[in-house]
Formats: structure tokens, C-alpha cells, sequence
């Protein structure tokens, strides 16, 4: 199993540069007024919460490439994201949801068929369905925009959301600014957002 963990400051500085290489692009924060309608929290788990996105960092790296390729074809925007060992969660604008979640089913089944054949496991049940959950109002949108970002210290994999290298949280506090960035936490703090639900993830 793959864990972030175990690596040395070595092997995380590496994973870090890598990643920084990838030159995802980053989105400025959303208009509520339009925005609100088709916003969306979209996130899956895998089955019985198993690592098994985190089998190997090459295998996070790719399934990370492959779910970004997948939101940002089926959405007008991807606003955030966080890919961890057994789950992952997105905030995405999109007026076709149904369209969106089919793509990410697609995905999963590719990645499935893949896994399986890769570890001789043919017939594992890989995934959980795609969760959605529409964002009604501001202070919702920013306490889940703060919680996918926050989910790697949550589940302590690193002690700040910048140091987990499989989000979109470095970028968004380059752009905006730390300050900005802690404003906002204080601003919409997650308090129990995802009690119950993703409390298995760890």
C-alpha cells in the first residue's frame, strides 16, 4: 500500500516537484449569483474503503491525471479537488450533472478493469458510486471548498493542506494568497461536514 506516510522528506520533496511539473491550471473564486445553481460536490469512495488508489504513487499520480482529464471534459469548471489512497473529492460547476457523473462512472470502470488486471484480482469490486451534492448557498460552497482541501490533514496524511501533493490546494493558496486563503477558513469553518460519511476514509 501506498502511504504518504512512510515516505522521507526526500521522497515527499521529489513527489512534490513532480507534481509541480504537471502545470494544472487554477480558477479564481466563483460569482455566487450565477454560480450557485450548478455547483456541485462530487466524491467516491472505494469499496470498503480499501487503498486501493494508493497502491503505488505512480498509480495516485495517474488515476489523479485520469479524474482531472475526466471533470474538466464534463465540466465548465473544476474549482477544486483532492485525490487520496481510497477516496476523492471534487467542487465543479457544470450544467449537465447526469452527464458528469456517467463520465466519472466510466472512469471508474476503466480504472477497475485496469487494477484488477494489474494485481490478478479480476472481478473486485473497485468503487462505490459517485456522490453528488448540490451547493446551496455561499457559506456551503466555501466550507466544502475548504473541506476538500482540508481532507489530507483530516485524515492525517500531512499537517498542512499544501504539502499533499494530489490537490488543487497549493495552487489555490499561490494564487490567492495564504492570508486569503486563512480568511476564508475562518470565515467557513467545516465543523462536522462530513461526519459519518467520510470518517471511514482513514
Amino acid at each position: 500500500m501506498y502511504t504518504w506516510r512512510k515516505l522521507t522528506a526526500l521522497q515527499r520533496d521529489e513527489v512534490l516537484r513532480l507534481r509541480c511539473q504537471c502545470g494544472y491550471p487554477w480558477h479564481s473564486p466563483p460569482h455566487f449569483e450565477t454560480d450557485m445553481p450548478r455547483c456541485y460536490h462530487l466524491s467516491a469512495a472505494c469499496f470498503d474503503h480499501e487503498p486501493l488508489v494508493g497502491h503505488s504513487p505512480e498509480r495516485m499520480a495517474a488515476f489523479e491525471e485520469s479524474l482531472l482529464t475526466a471533470l474538466r471534459d464534463g465540466a465548465e469548471e473544476l474549482r477544486a479537488w483532492c485525490v487520496l489512497p481510497n477516496h476523492w473529492h471534487a467542487l465543479c460547476k457544470t450544467g449537465d450533472l447526469k452527464a458528469l457523473v456517467r463520465s466519472i462512472g466510466l472512469l471508474h470502470g476503466r480504472s477497475s478493469r485496469q487494477w484488477n488486471q494489474e494485481e490478478s484480482t479480476q472481478g473486485r469490486k473497485c468503487w462505490f458510486g459517485c456522490a453528488d451534492r448540490h451547493m446551496r448557498s455561499e457559506a456551503h460552497y466555501w466550507a466544502t471548498f475548504n473541506y476538500i482541501h482540508h481532507n489530507p490533514v483530516h485524515h492525517g496524511y500531512v499537517e498542512k493542506w499544501q504539502d499533499w501533493p494530489y490537490s488543487s490546494a497549493a495552487g489555490w493558496i499561490e494564487k490567492v494568497g495564504a492570508t486569503e486563503a486563512k480568511r476564508l477558513w475562518q470565515a467557513f469553518p467545516i465543523l462536522d461536514y462530513g461526519k459519518g460519511w467520510d470518517e471511514a476514509g482513514m
